[in-house]
């Protein structure tokens, strides 16, 4: 039994004590640290943009539209950029208080919203090929309705957008108030909105309202496509104009990532590749855009007791 004991201490415990040896010294190595290469750092990838579309038209009419200037922004600034549509007007808003979004292309109204509230900041907004950089909203009717003026609005149904929108909401407000008629009073029938430019273009011409409101850049392109628009729909009033749907993003957004958006934006009509995806976007180049541009908007709430900085959509 004492040789077996003799044996086995030989050919096992010996064996081991090399084998800590050998761990030991690897240990050493690891807490000098002058044998192992450093560990590899995978690289960053591209930052990754979300930009937001509002909902002035189809969907998938919007998408189709913007996806060409995404496309042509992040090849220029080397980001990913995602294109989100936006259900309703006023939820970019909130999309923005939670960084869901770093930009989004804003209305006047959302624009002048967003500088007010939240500190976004404008960059570029399309010149189309008449050389018109703004659109201006308009109050229509259909021909046949007999309405010629404010005071025929009286028991009718009344279309509007959305109330973040200056088109859509902000221009009807101003003119029924400048006709001292408040939207408070039982004056009209029925007053809805339709959550679209387009829808209420549409549910006049149809006759499911009888006053509706929109912004002339969605009128031309449905009267483009249904020429019953021009031969069948009036003009009541226009508004001033205001600058068209702009690239605006997060005031926190890194200042050089900023800068380097707003440059492609207005270099892209310099490039082949940025004339092809402006051309299929329908406009002819970018124009620089800053908070003054929204002052016909501040001017119209003002004048209608809307105070930007603390509005809430009713």
């Amino acid at each position: 039994m004492e040789r077996f004991f003799e044996r086995l201490c030989r050919y096992q415990i010996v064996p081991l004590l090399v084998l800590l040896a050998l761990l030991a010294a690897c240990g050493d190595d690891r807490r000098g640290g002058t044998t192992d290469a450093p560990t590899p750092v995978a690289p960053a990838g591209p930052v990754r943009l979300s930009i937001g579309l509002l909902p002035e038209q189809d969907v998938f009419v919007q998408r189709r539209r913007y996806t060409p200037i995404a496309e042509y922004l992040a090849a220029a600034t080397g980001t990913e950029i995602e294109l989100k549509i936006i259900r309703r007007y006023g939820n970019v808003m909130e999309h923005f208080r939670r960084k869901q979004l770093d930009g989004a292309f804003l209305g006047s109204f959302t624009g002048a919203w967003a500088i007010e509230t939240l500190g976004v900041v404008p960059l570029a907004r399309p010149q189309y090929p008449d050389g018109v950089s703004t659109y201006y909203g308009m109050i229509f009717v259909r021909k046949d309705s007999g309405i010629r003026s404010a005071a025929d609005t009286k028991g009718k149904v009344c279309v509007f957008v959305d109330p973040a929108t200056t088109a859509g909401w902000l221009l009807p407000l101003h003119y029924f108030h400048d006709h001292g008629i408040p939207f408070e009073d039982d004056w009209f029938k029925e007053a809805y909105f339709s959550g679209s430019h387009e829808d209420s273009i549409r549910d006049v011409l149809e006759g499911r309202a009888d006053i509706g409101a929109a912004k002339d850049l969605v009128f031309d392109m449905v009267a483009q496509q249904e020429p019953r628009v021009r031969e069948e729909l009036e003009i009541l009033a226009v508004s001033p104009p205001v600058p068209s749907n702009t690239l605006s993003v997060r005031g926190d957004l890194d200042q050089e990532l900023q800068e380097r958006l707003k440059q492609a934006l207005l270099t892209m009509h310099e490039t082949p590749a940025g004339i092809k995806a402006l051309e299929e976007f329908g406009a002819v180049r970018f124009l620089a855009t800053g908070r003054e541009d929204y002052q016909p908007v501040f001017v119209y709430a003002r004048a209608v007791g809307l105070n930007l900085a603390d509005y809430q959509e009713k």
